[in-house]
């Protein structure tokens, strides 16, 4: 256990939810990009385009907003000491997971395109475009409420 003051914690917290809101952005805005990026030419200058926006999504925001949600995700674990009985928790970790899972798909599909190889549909890309939203909802809730 960590032993955070009062405020320090709650600054703790603030800086946990900044982060894990840009990282939702950018969970929420890539697959739309890819969908977008499925509807135009292989190599066209559209094509171009969200290959650069993909990009900079990933290295400006996604990342560094993902590597923060989990350094301070995990600091204020670390200062709530004994975490066995909060079964609520293993859960929401275990959903948080699941997200960094979907930001490193996400990463693979971005390689399919900038090297103009994206097999997929653009269907594919609408039905992941939830996967992250379904993932905060139920993350939102056991926070929230802490059923178990």
């Amino acid at each position: 256990m960590i032993d955070i003051s009062g405020e320090a914690y709650q600054w703790l917290k603030a800086l946990h939810v900044i982060s894990v809101i840009a990282w939702m952005a950018g969970l929420l805005y890539l697959p739309r990009l890819f969908v977008y990026h499925t509807q135009v030419t292989p190599g066209s200058e559209a094509s171009e385009l969200f290959k650069v926006m993909e990009r900079r999504l990933l290295k400006a925001i996604m990342h560094p907003a993902a590597i923060a949600s989990w350094a301070f995700g995990l600091a204020m674990v670390a200062a709530l000491g004994d975490i066995r009985a909060m079964g609520w928790l293993h859960a929401k970790l275990s959903f948080v997971v699941l997200l960094t899972v979907s930001h490193l798909m996400m990463m693979r599909w971005k390689a399919d395109f900038a090297l103009d190889r994206n097999q997929r549909p653009t269907r594919f890309f609408r039905m992941i475009n939830e996967v992250p939203t379904l993932l905060m909802i139920g993350i939102v809730v056991l926070v929230i409420v802490k059923p178990f």
